[in-house]
């Protein structure tokens, strides 16, 4: 659906974006991650038609967003963070006049109820929009960016400023809007991407440092698993037998107790996943496991280690400091 190959945008000596290239299939949900200055709004902006690139091309079906704009555009709906929308309109007006200037083929007034059922507006039509709270405005952005039944669909923050039920809602509708559109997430909210996309693309310094599924996504950095275990025993005996696994590289007792287990903090080699063999320890001694839950690999902690490294500073997941005695 969306193939981009060695795009470069740069301003003066500055790249903004530097040869980078991807491709997003039909259907997907593609997170783009970057901290601030990282190059994914820029990306984002090539891709949709608002900027043109120095070199490289970008293209939506096949069509070459800058050889032929008009019929890429007609293929590309856009939620900027800041959504365009024109307050003295009440939100009737204004998804007609979107609809007038996508110059659409469809039904109006069908085209036009379907959408906002979905986006669930229908209570909001004849209200002006400067009235509307800002999630109802986020709704009537994203009405907007689905005229025309676009085939890319490209939200820039879509969340930004809602309260938890309004955020809960649109990562609702973005999953369901999947089902027929290919969708592009552009935020710095993690959480969105870990709840939201398949697959998350990351950008820093201009160029792709990450290109993974959510779920897979560990396996871009070179660390090994960590985990903090909960295991009722001898805490000598238990952090003994732990050392003793293959791959376990360190073992640390936190000093936390839980009922009658203990806390340790497990680091394992790159590509040694530890459960299996701590289960099995375990169940051999009788020791009974509380808990085992990963640490440092939650989206944020791996967004932070990604750009850290691409920076050249060395960074560890964070691990609980043991107690004194």
């Amino acid at each position: 659906m969306v193939k981009v190959e060695h795009l470069v945008k740069r301003f003066g000596q500055n790249y903004a974006v530097n040869d980078i290239s991807f491709e997003i299939g039909n259907g997907e949900i593609v997170g783009l991650l970057g901290p601030n200055g990282a190059g994914k709004s820029t990306t984002m902006n090539i891709i949709t038609g608002y900027l043109s690139s120095t070199s490289g091309s970008a293209k939506i079906n096949g069509v070459d967003i800058l050889e032929n704009p008009i019929e890429a555009k007609s293929m590309i709906g856009f939620l900027p963070e800041q959504p365009p929308l024109y307050g003295d309109m009440t939100v009737d007006e204004y998804l007609n006049f979107v609809f007038d200037l996508k110059a659409c083929s469809f039904d109006r007034d069908a085209h036009i109820s379907e959408i906002v059922n979905v986006v669930k507006l229908a209570d909001a039509r004849g209200r002006l929009i400067r009235n509307l709270s800002k999630g109802y405005k986020q709704r009537v952005g994203i009405a907007q960016a689905l005229i025309g039944d676009p085939k890319l669909i490209v939200f820039d923050e879509p969340t930004v400023g809602l309260d938890p039920k309004q955020i809960l809602e649109v990562r609702n509708l973005i999953r369901t809007l999947s089902k027929n559109h290919t969708v592009i997430l552009s935020t710095h909210i993690l959480a969105e991407v870990q709840a939201v996309c398949e697959r998350v693309i990351i950008i820093n310094q201009g160029k792709i440092i990450a290109d993974e599924k959510t779920s897979e996504l560990t396996k871009a950095i070179e660390e090994g698993y960590h985990y903090e275990v909960k295991i009722c025993g001898p805490t000598k005996d238990v952090a003994q037998a732990l050392g003793r696994i293959r791959g376990i590289k360190t073992v640390t007792s936190t000093g936390e107790r839980d009922a009658d287990a203990y806390a340790y903090i497990i680091e394992s080699d790159r590509g040694i996943d530890p459960r299996k063999p701590i289960f099995n320890l375990c169940a051999e001694h009788s020791w009974a496991i509380l808990g085992m839950a990963p640490m440092g690999t939650d989206l944020e902690s791996i967004f932070i280690r990604l750009v850290d490294r691409d920076n050249g500073v060395e960074a560890k997941p964070k691990q609980k400091q043991p107690r004194a005695h």
